[in-house]
């Protein structure tokens, strides 16, 4: 699996980029509207489901374990589908479906960040990824009325981070790849 993701370290660090890019909108066009917030957030999944569906079929080519990462795409792609079906979405759905999704991605990110650690060591961003995921996905399940304004302003600082945190390990990654081949 380590070879998989080697190999295709920027898609890793790509998700990053694109989490950035989404925290940046979320983050300082306060004034978005909450159709915007769903047509972004719906773009956002559906390219990090379709990401981590390739990612499975690639894994599954070189005979490694893929079922966690289709599920994890699937779940993505799904959430994004519903978004765009449904643009006229209430805030609280929304806020139901992101935290469901954060939730259900960062077990599925901890799982592979603990068997990522049998092959690697100091797999943290994997891990960190995952636990900042859950923790977003309780806190929207725990605080849904808390306001446009500051679900915009949770979303972009957990799209910032999470979207460093893939940087980084999609930097190491390569930079792994590049010391086994010299």
């Amino acid at each position: 699996m380590i070879g998989v993701l080697e190999r295709n370290w920027w898609a890793l660090a790509l998700r990053g980029v694109i989490a950035i890019l989404f925290g940046g909108i979320a983050l300082f066009d306060s004034g978005i509207a909450l159709y915007a917030l769903v047509i972004v957030f719906g773009a956002y999944a559906l390219v990090d489901g379709v990401f981590n569906v390739v990612a499975a079929v690639r894994a599954a080519e070189s005979h490694h374990r893929w079922g966690w990462l289709l599920f994890s795409g699937l779940a993505g792609i799904l959430a994004g589908l519903v978004t765009f079906f449904w643009p006229g979405i209430t805030a609280l759905v929304l806020l139901y479906v992101i935290a469901y999704w954060a939730i259900v991605t960062g077990i599925l990110e901890l799982i592979a960040g603990f068997r990522l650690r049998a092959h690697a060591a100091n797999e943290w961003t994997l891990l960190l990824g995952g636990a900042a995921s859950i923790i977003f996905g309780v806190l929207l399940f725990i605080h849904p009325l808390a306001g446009a304004l500051a679900v915009l302003w949770l979303i972009g600082i957990y799209a910032f981070i999470f979207g460093a945190l893939m940087i980084v390990q999609g930097l190491r990654l390569r930079h792994r790849a590049s010391s086994a081949t010299t």
